[in-house]
């Protein structure tokens, strides 16, 4: 089972959005578990200390590296193996390999940051990994850790009704996801496109496919330079 642990100052914004839909269906069936925990459990001063300001100078303070580490060791020993996350801006860019990954495995460690950020000898004593949503600055963490825990409870098993819809999603094959439509057949003038109607189902996934490298090329470059890069045979239906 995908077992989801996470380090915040904020532990009653979970689970938050994960807590309905296909998420939420499956963390009450079991399918997944969810422990949200306080960094402030952890410290010992009678402020509840957990962060102080850059050393350096600079405004903000930082979250101090005691507090941190015992915050990690305390939910997660030594024997625990799953990945630990460090949500960041600063972090590698989340792709669905790396969601992928994810979901094949028993869970992860996840560490919402706040202020200005983590002291830099805890990421490296405690080996974790940045990862980023996107390049803009949140206010914590938090939503950041429920984006990536959505994107890896989506892919459990039984969690989608229909898996192969998963499978002809934007990214799972290296290209944008081909257009929809669904009744009425004509709506405010505009039609669905005769091909969709026509049956063939050979013919049908040809134009699905054309459509998704059209949309690719048009609006993501950098994912259609790596898709032509790739094997074609690996790629197209």
């Amino acid at each position: 089972m995908f077992r989801a642990t996470v380090l915040t100052l904020y532990p009653d914004m979970f689970p938050g959005p994960l807590g309905t839909s296909l998420a939420g269906r499956a963390l009450e069936r079991g399918a997944w578990s969810l422990e949200a925990r306080n960094i402030r459990d952890v410290a010992t001063d009678r402020h509840r200390t957990v962060d102080d300001t850059p050393a350096g100078g600079g405004a903000g303070m930082v979250l101090k590296p005691d507090i941190v580490a015992a915050a990690i060791d305390a939910a997660a020993p030594e024997s625990d193996t799953r990945p630990r996350l460090l949500m960041s801006p600063r972090g590698k860019p989340l792709e669905q390999a790396r969601v992928r990954e994810l979901a094949a495995g028993d869970g992860a460690l996840i560490l919402c940051g706040r202020f200005e950020g983590v002291d830099e000898r805890v990421i490296e004593a405690r080996g974790l990994e940045e990862v980023s949503i996107g390049d803009y600055v949140l206010s914590g963490g938090e939503l950041a850790a429920m984006v990536l825990i959505d994107a890896v409870v989506r892919l459990l098993p039984g969690v989608m009704g229909n898996a192969e819809s998963g499978e002809t999603e934007s990214f799972e094959t290296g290209l944008l996801e081909h257009p929809h439509y669904t009744r009425p057949q004509e709506w405010e003038g505009r039609t669905i496109p005769e091909i969709l109607l026509s049956g063939d189902h050979g013919r049908i996934a040809k134009w699905r496919h054309e459509r998704a490298e059209e949309l690719t090329r048009a609006r993501r470059p950098d994912l259609w330079d790596a898709y032509c890069a790739t094997p074609r045979e690996k790629t197209k239906p």
